[in-house]
């Protein structure tokens, strides 16, 4: 399930003269930029709240990396049909909420994309499409019904000698939200874990106010939409206008179906909103993966849960409680 998120969402700010201030601050972390936002009476508790967050991703960065071969997740694919391997119960439970999520959107989302066969170029390279066979044998290995989880050990098996699981499809919206939780704990009443997109929010503005979000053309990053006051909530969007392939006058995107080892084709923006950004991380590329009609369908079905789609045409097509405010 490969993606690419670009910022097709972003925050609109007010910076009153009050006694509590925003404050920021952007890295790369996991890969990707973080930008870290607290509502706070001074910089030097500010900070400290940041720091307390950077350290958190970190720390899950560690748990849920396949690059890193010591790490839980390493673990799991290391002993791919050999043995199952006991992890966290951290790990655990987010493997199995990623079961739900496979199951909820028919294996549209599946943590087990990273056992595919890269045979997709989006980088100008490829001078023709894969045949039918590479494709279907592309995807052999891939299939969370082939996660076995024993609850009592807290033990993890995949099935098959060359499985591989990932998380680049829901590993930012967890660290946003584990973040979040700390920050939250600690005392911060306001603040955005902003990860390259993946966005949850807490609290108001220093003027009262809530955060808004702004979401972007992507077929001209300087025009809008439309804006959304953001309450407590998660934003994610899945997508980019730029990365993808052309045959036989089909456009092709660079997100992968998990199922069928085929690009994803019909629509080139998926913004999700979700009480957690781990929900709506996974359901933006899902959405994207399902397409329009099946995709407003299951979003429109699960409660607190809304999205806008964007189509190769530019039309925008709204689940039942979105409201566009356009400029």
């Amino acid at each position: 399930m490969l993606r690419c998120l670009y910022i097709s969402v972003f925050l609109l700010f007010s910076f009153p003269a009050l006694s509590q201030q925003i404050y920021q601050q952007s890295l790369l972390l996991m890969g990707s930029s973080f930008t870290i936002t607290v509502v706070d009476e001074d910089s030097v508790s500010a900070n400290q709240h940041i720091h307390t967050a950077i350290q958190e991703i970190k720390r899950i960065e560690k748990v849920i990396s396949s690059w890193d071969a010591k790490s839980e997740t390493s673990r799991i694919n290391q002993n791919a049909g050999i043995q199952p391997v006991q992890v966290s119960e951290e790990l655990y439970r987010l493997i199995e909420r990623c079961i739900a999520i496979s199951k909820l959107t028919d294996g549209a989302f599946d943590i087990t994309y990273a056992s595919m066969d890269k045979i997709w170029k989006f980088d100008g390279s490829m001078t023709a499409m894969p045949d039918e066979t590479t494709i279907e044998a592309s995807v052999a290995k891939v299939g969370f019904q082939h996660i076995e989880l024993n609850e009592q050990e807290h033990a993890v098996f995949l099935t098959q000698k060359g499985m591989k699981i990932g998380f680049g499809g829901i590993g930012k919206g967890y660290a946003a939200d584990q973040a979040k939780a700390l920050l939250i704990a600690a005392g911060v009443e306001a603040g955005i874990i902003n990860a390259s997109g993946d966005m949850n929010t807490w609290g108001e503005q220093p003027n009262g106010k809530d955060w808004e979000v702004g979401i972007t053309n992507p077929f001209d990053k300087q025009k809008v939409y439309g804006t959304f006051p953001i309450h407590n909530n998660a934003v994610v969007t899945s997508g980019n206008y730029e990365k993808y392939v052309e045959f036989n006058g089909k456009r092709y995107t660079h997100i992968i179906d998990p199922r069928t080892g085929y690009p994803a084709t019909g629509i080139i923006s998926a913004t999700v909103f979700a009480p957690k950004a781990e929900l709506a991380d996974a359901l933006a590329t899902s959405v994207f993966v399902m397409g329009i009609e099946v995709g407003l369908d299951r979003i429109n079905q699960l409660p607190e849960i809304e999205c806008i789609l964007i189509d190769e045409q530019g039309k925008i097509h709204c689940s039942r409680g979105i409201q566009l405010t356009n400029l």
